[in-house]
């Protein structure tokens, strides 16, 4: 099962590595000696699969560090160094990878824009929190997007869950505290509330936000609570500017990055990671329910590798 899982995170990662990590052994692998020249062109490598200028630099600083430390010679060498330098990156201050809530009751708040598979992650994360033996509910208060509630319905029949929703237009604040008194009726372990994603009107997500903050603070203060923001992994340094818009409006938890399959830009998880320090907690790397698969660094970057 594990070997099936790397397998599919490898195969999903495939645009990327033919981006960053084929490019860079070629480089190396044509490198005469450790110079400027060549930290220079893995510079430019990690630049264009999407690790960002400012990470990328520093990257390449942690690389050199290691390979002096390590009194280094071959230019073959350089690719150890990168991968754990990339290792470190990405797992440094994270305290726990995936998931799995370590107190129940729960809450999850997942935000992101429309079209970056938030609805999709909500039906997939429902379904692996079941099958680790989880009671799940999820609250339907994207109550302003039309289609919202229905395809969450759907996603909720699939993952065999329980769904609490109202009309279409609803105030979002309302669909929460139902699904809370619902949740404490039916002692579920987590609940999982699908929010709005208007960053265009950020002052209105702000406040929506707030008040749903407020709600579960004020009703279910036994819970513990994260926010999980749902990026869309093809628009690279875009999604790492949204993420930044996002933390203005609220603290965030965690990232859940989507359709890694499809796009050569990956390294944006990299930059993700270093530039706002949120750790990513899930990437999708196809479309089946269990092609969301929990972000571990090392799993990460060995499949890229």
């Amino acid at each position: 099962m594990l070997g099936n899982l790397f397998e599919k995170l490898k195969n999903g990662l495939s645009k990327t590595k033919d981006n960053l990590t084929d490019r860079v052994s070629e480089v190396l692998n044509l490198a005469v000696k450790i110079d400027d020249e060549l930290y220079e062109e893995l510079e430019e490598i990690l630049i264009t699969a999407d690790v960002g200028v400012e990470t990328s630099i520093e990257i390449i600083d942690r690389v050199k560090d290691k390979v002096k430390e390590k009194k280094i010679r071959d230019p073959k060498e350089v690719y150890s160094c990168l991968k754990e330098v990339l290792v470190e990156v990405l797992s440094e201050g994270v305290e726990k990878e995936g998931i799995k809530p370590e107190n129940t009751p729960h809450v999850m708040l997942v935000i992101g824009v429309n079209g970056a598979g938030k609805t999709t992650s909500i039906g997939k994360i429902s379904s692996k929190l079941k099958q680790d033996g989880y009671k799940v509910i999820m609250a339907a208060a994207d109550t302003f997007r039309a289609a919202a509630i229905e395809q969450l319905e759907v996603w909720s029949n699939r993952a065999a869950v329980d769904i609490i929703r109202h009309q279409e237009g609803s105030d979002p604040g309302a669909v929460v505290f139902d699904a809370i008194q619902a949740s404490k009726a039916r002692k579920a372990d987590v609940l999982i509330c699908d929010t709005a994603g208007r960053l265009h009107n950020k002052k209105n997500l702000m406040n929506e936000l707030e008040k749903i903050n407020r709600i579960i603070d004020r009703e279910y203060s036994e819970a513990s609570k994260e926010i999980l923001l749902v990026l869309d992994g093809t628009t690279g340094q875009n999604a790492l500017q949204q993420a930044k818009q996002f933390t203005e409006v609220c603290p965030i938890d965690g990232i859940v990055l989507t359709k890694l399959d499809g796009t050569a830009k990956g390294g944006v998880v990299i930059a993700i990671k270093h530039q706002l320090d949120i750790p990513v907690k899930l990437i999708g790397v196809g479309e089946g329910i269990e092609d969301l698969q929990e972000f571990k660094a090392e799993d990460f970057v060995e499949a890229l590798f």
